[in-house]
């Protein structure tokens, strides 16, 4: 059966969410690890603009774990909500629908820790943010204008987990297995999976191109309506 995404974009009537004050477009896009949201976010940049829309991902809010042993952060369970402050993320958000840039933290997955540097984000017209839990937190959810959850089977996601973490994290198969088997896979069946509840749009498989071209349209509808090029 085919996914029937006009059907999916007149059910989000209420995006943005009808309030009169001008403020960037504020996308979240949630799903399992491996779901396809990086893929689907850098697709709906590439087609827009980096000019037009910028991404923040959820994972570089990692809680600064830098007063603990690398042994003792290599247990933490970052699947867990706890493990990101949201605190953070929500301020900078709240700062960046106000039109004030902020300086984001840089995550480094080797070290489990935060870096020195930061990366400045301009209030572009449209915001996309993007993580396994983005959906989870209720605050959180209330500053974004539309909520996307992308539905991927578990095996697909699994495996490319496995590629990303061995090719871009320097992690072992092992590791990778042990902690899907600990942490990622317990934690997406309490938190992730429940917080689909919360989408105006559910994608199924990862990557669309029915997907990136609702998302895509909605966007040029928004810059449309601020009669901004796009």
């Amino acid at each position: 059966m085919a996914f029937d995404f006009e059907s999916r974009f007149n059910r989000a009537a209420s995006w943005p969410h009808g309030e009169e004050e001008e403020h960037p477009l504020i996308i979240g896009i949630a799903g399992g690890s491996g779901s396809g949201k990086t893929t689907i976010v850098q697709s709906v940049v590439d087609i827009v603009g980096h000019d037009v829309v910028v991404q923040i991902p959820h994972d570089a809010y990692y809680r600064d774990q830098d007063h603990l042993t690398y042994e003792e952060r290599t247990k933490i369970n970052y699947d867990h909500p706890d493990s990101l402050e949201n605190e953070l993320m929500i301020e900078h958000l709240s700062a960046l629908r106000s039109g004030v840039a902020v300086s984001r933290p840089v995550y480094d997955f080797g070290t489990h820790t935060r870096a020195h540097e930061t990366q400045r984000v301009e209030p572009e017209p449209v915001i996309i943010v993007d993580g396994i839990l983005v959906l989870a937190d209720r605050s959180l959810r209330n500053l974004m204008d539309l909520r996307i959850y992308i539905d991927t089977d578990a095996d697909l996601r699994l495996m490319r987990r496995l590629q990303r973490d061995i090719v871009e994290r320097g992690r072992t198969v092992d590791s990778v297995l042990a902690q899907y088997e600990e942490t990622v896979r317990p934690m997406h069946l309490q938190f992730v999976e429940p917080s689909k509840r919360y989408a105006d749009i559910i994608v199924p498989e990862g990557y669309n191109p029915g997907a990136i071209g609702t998302v895509t349209s909605m966007i040029r509808h928004f810059m449309t309506e601020r009669n901004a090029p796009v």
